[in-house]
């Protein structure tokens, strides 16, 4: 496994030169073997079997058409396909990548995944605990890397790696090991070509500089840029902000996606199946003039937090939580 990941890095590397000696206007980060905005160039997949779909299936046979309506509508909204360890362990997770790339490969659109399978996951919530052992990460990355250069080439695909990891660490006391971990996913997946987008937490949890240093740490400079913004309510105005802040203290040049799946309202001082909030504006792919890639629903919006706020289970769907943040948002 580890061969082939070297071998796809080093033509990977070798067409990145040859397109260098063609090109005029490159950006610092805007090189060949980063790739370009992905989201530009194909839609976003939707998972067929996602969970808000299958939500509004018993809401009709329930007798509640109107409500499946509109979870049939949000369950058409591109999403987050989020890979955990506890969902698709070691051994299984190739199966299950190698079926969405072969349905997002036959729809020529683009899937974006989720790692969240880190050691100690949510150190502060509590809500989504779990993950790999230490020497389990790098393995299990590794493993949902060559799934997906079995069916298609890295660029065709989107992950979003380990949501709140380095910005809850520095609460969490484990600061060093994240890095180390994070950078574990990033070698795998820089050297497999994938477009990659490292978590930077949101505009209102840990300083510019800080988050900055540990994307260096990282190597941010490997891979497409960062996300903020993954399930939380931040606006896209706050999280434009602190975005090119971040890139600035970066160097410039960086790329990022933006969650904006349940921000139509904003944030509060809660984050855990917060009332009164509403989805956000539809996702897609942005040409600004800034390093902002996409607005993604990274988090699928119908899914709960945890077992706050009278929610079920972190991932499941939260039903009343999500018709009325879809009401609240016009639908």
């Amino acid at each position: 496994m580890r061969i082939l990941l070297a071998l796809v890095a080093v033509l990977a590397l070798a067409a990145g030169l040859v397109a260098v000696a063609a090109s005029r206007n490159l950006g610092p980060f805007d090189r060949p073997a980063l790739g370009g905005n992905v989201f530009a160039e194909r839609a976003l997949f939707t998972d067929p079997a996602n969970r808000t779909l299958q939500a509004a299936g018993r809401m009709e046979a329930e007798g509640r058409p109107e409500d499946a309506a509109i979870l049939r509508e949000m369950a058409a909204v591109p999403s987050g396909i989020w890979l955990t360890p506890e969902e698709y362990p070691p051994g299984r997770v190739d199966q299950y990548v190698v079926s969405v790339v072969q349905k997002s490969e036959a729809a020529d659109e683009i899937p974006v995944f989720v790692l969240y399978g880190i050691p100690d996951r949510d150190c502060s919530g509590g809500f989504s605990a779990g993950g790999l052992e230490a020497d389990g990460y790098r393995p299990w990355v590794e493993e949902i890397a060559e799934s997906v250069l079995d069916v298609r080439a890295g660029d065709n695909v989107a992950v979003v790696v380990e949501p709140d990891a380095l910005a809850s660490s520095l609460e969490c006391g484990n600061r060093d090991e994240r890095v180390r971990l994070v950078g574990q996913a990033v070698d795998v997946l820089a050297s497999a070509g994938i477009t990659t987008y490292v978590d930077a937490g949101h505009s209102d949890w840990v300083s510019v500089d800080e988050m900055a240093s540990m994307l260096e740490e990282v190597g941010i400079d490997r891979v497409r840029g960062f996300s903020t913004n993954v399930s939380n309510y931040q606006t896209d105005e706050a999280e434009l902000a602190y975005a090119e802040r971040l890139d600035r203290a970066l160097g410039g040049g960086t790329h990022w996606v933006v969650d904006r799946g349940r921000n139509g309202n904003g944030a509060t001082e809660e984050w855990c199946n917060p009332p009164g909030r509403a989805l956000g504006r539809l996702p897609g792919f942005v040409d600004d003039g800034t390093g902002l890639d996409a607005y993604l629903w990274v988090k699928p919006p119908a899914e709960s937090d945890g077992t706050c706020n009278l929610g079920p289970q972190a991932g499941e769907v939260y039903l009343d939580q999500a018709l009325a943040m879809a009401r609240a948002a016009g639908w």
